[in-house]
């Protein structure tokens, strides 16, 4: 028997916040999260801009010491994956053994006495790529005898999982999906069916990316995926017929993921349901989207299909939406046929327009932001619309998001390599 899955926890940090709350007041303003580029020197560089993280600090929530260990991309998780585990009400190790007085021992016999079914299924696109990029330096300036021991553990794209995994004593599944764009997305719903059939009591899902570096975008430039726009009100557009590109940008997002009645019996709040998940490919091109949008629709119908819902049940939909002419006119070609006349009733929008694209982790922080969205009845925007494309004819809540009843949302990632995901929400 198929088990429920509610949702009793969230934490990110993106271009727009470095907490949820933070997060949510910036998209109920339309706050723009894309500025120039600070990480390196963008001087005769064509990209300039970017969504990165502003005033970010992990040291407060991983240590000093534990900091220096991560690259970037596992700080963001981390930071993440502690926020939702404090909003779920669950502690990790440490804090754990400063409440029962115990040691450090009988804190690991105990969490594999109630932690072996939770696990963790942390998605990473690229992973450590900065740190990647660091070493590759000082082994051609010192000999790459000379490089960190921490180069290995903190360049892998599963390690982020690790880390989360060991703070928190969880000793259920612990792995990463790497499918590109659409990893949050595979993340969270991979895990959804682990507790759904019957595999794990409790999941942390998500994502997580630090990829503006130089050679991250060195290489989405040569790929001519990347906008070169340097008007930030301009540059990430999605639906606009000028629309020419995507914005990168970074962060991570983060869910706890529980079977209804373990979670009933913490007495954890719950934001919601995740009830249905799609997943398939392409198989067209390695980069770029199947144009007539069949895939993308037949994974909106499996996971309509899987939460045993019409289409007609849909209120809003958080589209993948990335600024790049072949994604949007195809994910509205998609929408239209998995949806059919339902299309023009759906309200749909790309958050990307104020956050950036953050490749494995923005399913994660788009289905953070779906599920407030349905639990306040607020639909996000789509910021900085000015031109209509007639092939991307469907409501996008254009610049101004506002007040409207949504019982149950879908959100959308498409990824390199034809891999499409589709999640269903419910109140």
């Amino acid at each position: 028997m198929k088990r429920e899955v509610v949702i009793t926890g969230l934490g990110a940090v993106s271009p727009i916040g470095n907490d949820v709350e933070t997060i949510w007041n910036s998209v109920l303003e339309g706050k723009n999260g894309i500025a120039k580029i600070t990480r390196y020197d963008v001087t005769g560089r064509k990209v300039t801009l970017a969504g990165e993280l502003k005033d970010f600090d992990p040291e407060e929530t991983i240590g000093k010491r534990e900091v220096k260990k991560m690259d970037r991309y596992s700080q963001y998780a981390m930071c993440a994956a502690v926020e939702a585990f404090r909003d779920a009400g669950i502690m990790d190790l440490a804090e754990m053994q400063e409440d029962a007085g115990a040691s450090e021992e009988e804190m690991q016999q105990k969490t594999w006495q109630e932690r072996s079914r939770w696990g963790v299924l942390m998605a990473s696109g690229i992973g450590g790529i900065r740190t990647i990029e660091e070493e590759q330096e000082k082994g051609m300036e010192k000999g790459f005898d000379r490089v960190s021991p921490f180069f290995i553990p903190k360049s892998i794209s599963n390690m982020a999982a690790g880390h989360i995994a060991i703070r928190y004593g969880l000793h259920g599944s612990c792995t990463c999906v790497v499918t590109a764009c659409a990893s949050g997305g595979n993340a969270i719903g991979d895990a959804f069916r682990q507790i759904r059939d019957g595999y794990a009591d409790l999941m942390l899902a998500g994502g997580a990316e630090a990829a503006i570096t130089p050679l991250s975008i060195g290489g989405f430039t040569t790929l001519k995926a990347l906008t070169t726009a340097d008007d930030p009100n301009r540059a990430s557009i999605p639906f606009d017929k000028e629309r020419s590109g995507f914005v990168m940008g970074e962060g991570a997002g983060a869910l706890v993921l529980e079977e209804l009645e373990h979670a009933k019996k913490r007495g954890a709040k719950i934001y919601g349901r995740i009830t249905g998940y799609g997943s398939n490919c392409d198989a067209y091109h390695m980069t770029a989207p199947d144009p007539t949008g069949t895939g993308a629709a037949e994974c909106m119908k499996l996971a309509l299909a899987d939460a045993d819902i019409t289409p007609e049940t849909v209120d809003y939909i958080n589209a993948h939406g990335t600024s790049t002419p072949l994604n949007d006119s195809g994910e509205t070609k998609a929408v239209r046929t998995a949806f059919g006349a339902h299309a023009d009733n759906l309200k749909v929008s790309s958050t990307k327009s104020m956050t950036g694209h953050l490749l494995g982790a923005s399913a994660a922080l788009e289905a953070v932001i779906t599920v407030k969205a349905m639990e306040q009845d607020f639909l996000p925007p789509t910021i900085n619309y000015q031109v209509p494309d007639e092939a991307c004819d469907l409501d996008i809540v254009p610049n101004k998001g506002y007040a409207h009843p949504i019982n149950c949302a879908i959100s959308n990632s498409l990824g390199f390599g034809g891999h499409n995901v589709t999640l269903v929400f419910q109140k």
